[in-house]
């Protein structure tokens, strides 16, 4: 992608605009995330009121990180179990004498 495909926004996260350059196609998925970003960090600062923006900001990014590696557990587990489903399948065409070269 060249840089003549790319837009300029700014995006607000926290009170603070943040100036990016990103690719056109990306540009709902950024402002959906500083949204989430803001609403999190907003029901922290609510819920605990004695805290500081930088505080609510990393309870936040715990959050959402602790949910992006159990979605990446969920998908590596999904491919292991593709995985071991092919080999079932060519094994039992192997046991069975079967042209194995087909299968992946």
């Amino acid at each position: 992608m060249t840089d003549d495909e790319k837009i300029s926004i700014k995006v607000n996260v926290v009170d603070r605009l943040y100036p990016l350059r990103i690719e056109r196609v990306d540009e709902e998925k950024i402002r959906k995330a500083a949204a989430l970003i803001n609403e999190k960090v907003m029901h922290y600062k609510q819920r605990y009121a004695d805290k500081d923006m930088q505080d609510c900001l990393a309870m936040a990014s715990l959050q959402f990180v602790t949910k992006l590696i159990e979605a990446d557990g969920r998908q590596s587990n999904a491919e292991m179990v593709d995985g071991l489903a092919d080999l079932d399948e060519w094994l039992g065409a192997y046991l069975k004498g079967q042209n194995i070269s087909s299968f992946k």
